[in-house]
């Protein structure tokens, strides 16, 4: 049985990087991005997944997957954003944040590639990083925590297999 059970999530399908968004943070998930991360958390609503605490980049179209995942969630997960989760963000201070929620058993940061996909292979010992599609979504579970040494990759789902199990 998992001490920890750690779910890696890209955010979901956001605006165009350009003239309309020349602060990057900024850039919002679309209508249709939004719509596809809420048919992502029917699905895992519907194979029994839920995490106790999302945590977020603090950037709004991560933001805005985690509180959009979080609205859907049986049972509602609690919500807090870190900077160690964005884009400049390094596995190492992404470790001292999970280091801050030791008494949860299933948690699931959001954030950007290629950092997710970087920590992702580190985590289960990789040499390459694991492509993160926008909404893609895997499970690596760790018998210590803080997470120390392999993790087991549990699952790793694509954003169109989730929306399939929807």
């Amino acid at each position: 049985m998992a001490t920890l059970e750690l779910y890696l999530i890209r955010h979901g399908e956001a605006a165009e990087r350009g003239k309309d968004y020349p602060d990057d943070s900024k850039r919002p998930l679309t209508a249709r991005g939004m719509a596809r991360l809420r048919k992502e958390a029917h699905a895992l609503n519907a194979i029994g997944v839920t995490f106790e605490q999302i945590i977020t980049s603090p950037l709004v179209r991560t933001r805005q997957t985690a509180d959009t995942l979080a609205d859907v969630l049986k049972p509602k997960p609690s919500v807090s954003a870190s900077d160690a989760l964005a884009p400049a963000g390094s596995s190492a201070s992404v470790m001292q944040e999970l280091a801050k929620h030791m008494r949860k058993a299933r948690i699931a940061l959001v954030g950007h590639e290629p950092n997710m996909g970087e920590l992702a292979a580190r985590l289960i010992g990789a040499r390459e990083p694991m492509p993160f599609k926008k909404g893609a979504i895997c499970r690596i579970d760790f018998e210590v925590f803080p997470p120390k040494g392999i993790g087991q990759l549990r699952w790793f789902l694509t954003p169109k297999m989730l929306r399939k199990l929807a």
